[in-house]
């Protein structure tokens, strides 16, 4: 095992500059303590910075404005100043799919041209939108469709809100002043399982996370917001204290010869350093429960001694296993397991005490599904040998 690092581990080297020479700064994505302090070096007097903050945050995040003119309950002229100082900017939709079953797909484009996908998912009792973190991956989980995508850069904290908000305006879900009040929420949950590992650009999720849960704002539990990771271990207890939201760990493995092979995070930290990490999260964030996401592969890692030996590690972790059916892509080197195999899995796993739902895979007619999300720039169509040759290579079986 590789001793955990004493830096930071999250990769913002990558992440572009919230300027661009010679523009403006955007002014989503900002903190609220970062958004006082630029609204005093725009000339706020300190003792109205404050003020100024829950109004501005308001008209961004609660009434979804983009022009400083609408921000009615301030002064002219210092409308006309934070136009001059500052741009409200959100992520362009270049298109959108909707699946048979519902599902929206979004692609979208952030500065330096490049593009990333956002899925929002409609449930009976709730809305989940999928949100990315970074352009491409550097994960390259073998299962993965995005894993097969170069990392190209971290999504600043403005471009992670930024597809929250572009969800919303297609939902049409801002209110609208004057109207009744709406009970229901369209995008009552954000997922951060689209593109990219969240804990490898931690500072840029736990502001944008930070953004969406402000109660003056967009305004979503913490509950409500589920930040997935392959293992990065040094960075989960910061999830826990500073994020505070729920913990999914894309596990897919019960020994570590074959999670080094779907996982390869896993070589550097692995299931036993793992494990003992997510012991404290529960307690460290005040949640629940860990989620531990499981892709079934046929005669890979799907076996009723697998299941056995699942219930055994997680042992005394408050927990639930989402099971996943394999979702197909282009070139993808595996199956999906049978669904009798999947159910013989989830039986094993039920009778020990935990959760087992089977995962109703949504959205695959459009390339949405689980593990299928990939930039429509980079999507290459790899051949099955290919792949395959790239995994043995790794996992040094060639």
């Amino acid at each position: 095992m590789t001793d955990a690092p004493q830096t930071p581990i999250t990769q913002d080297v990558m992440t572009i500059p919230r300027k661009q020479p010679g523009g403006k700064p955007n002014i989503v994505g900002l903190t609220r303590e970062a958004l006082r302090q630029a609204l005093i070096d725009m000339g706020t007097p300190e003792k109205q910075a404050r003020m100024r903050v829950n109004q501005v945050w308001q008209w961004i995040y609660h009434w979804g404005v983009r022009d400083f003119s609408q921000m009615t309950n301030l002064a002219r002229d210092y409308r006309g100043k934070l136009t001059e100082t500052f741009r409200i900017d959100l992520p362009e939709m270049v298109s959108k799919q909707v699946s048979a079953d519902g599902t929206r797909k979004y692609l979208m484009r952030i500065a330096g041209g490049h593009e990333v996908e956002t899925v929002y998912i409609p449930e009976a009792d709730r809305g989940t939108l999928c949100i990315s973190s970074q352009v491409g991956c550097t994960l390259t989980c073998s299962f993965c469709h995005t894993g097969t995508q170069r990392l190209v850069r971290n999504l600043s904290a403005d471009e992670i809100v930024g597809q929250i908000m572009v969800a919303r305006d297609d939902l049409g879900e801002w209110p609208v002043p004057g109207a009744p009040k709406r009970e229901e929420r369209l995008l009552s949950n954000i997922v951060l399982m689209g593109m990219g590992e969240p804990l490898y650009n931690f500072d840029n999720v736990r502001d944008a996370m930070k953004i969406a849960m402000d109660g003056e704002g967009i305004s979503l539990s913490r509950r409500r917001i589920t930040l997935s990771t392959s293992g990065v271990v040094p960075e989960i207890a910061r999830c826990a204290e500073e994020i505070g939201c729920l913990l999914a760990v894309s596990f897919h493995a019960t020994t570590d010869e074959v999670r080094d092979r779907l996982v390869p995070i896993n070589k550097r930290w692995n299931i036993e350093t793992l494990l003992t990490a997510l012991r404290d999260y529960p307690r460290l964030s005040n949640s629940e429960r860990i989620t531990f996401e499981y892709v079934m592969l046929k005669d890979v890692n799907d076996s009723d001694a697998d299941a056995r030996r699942l219930v055994k590690l997680i042992s005394g972790i408050p927990a639930k296993i989402n099971l996943i059916p394999f979702n197909e892509w282009p070139g993808a080197p595996y199956e999906r397991s049978d669904w009798s195999r999947i159910e013989s899995f989830a039986d094993i796993v039920h009778k020990a005490g935990y959760a087992s739902p089977i995962r109703t895979p949504r959205g695959e007619d459009i390339m949405a599904a689980c593990g299928q999300l990939k930039s429509a720039t980079e999507r290459e169509r790899k051949s099955r040998a290919r792949i395959a040759a790239e995994i043995a290579a790794e996992s040094g079986l060639q």
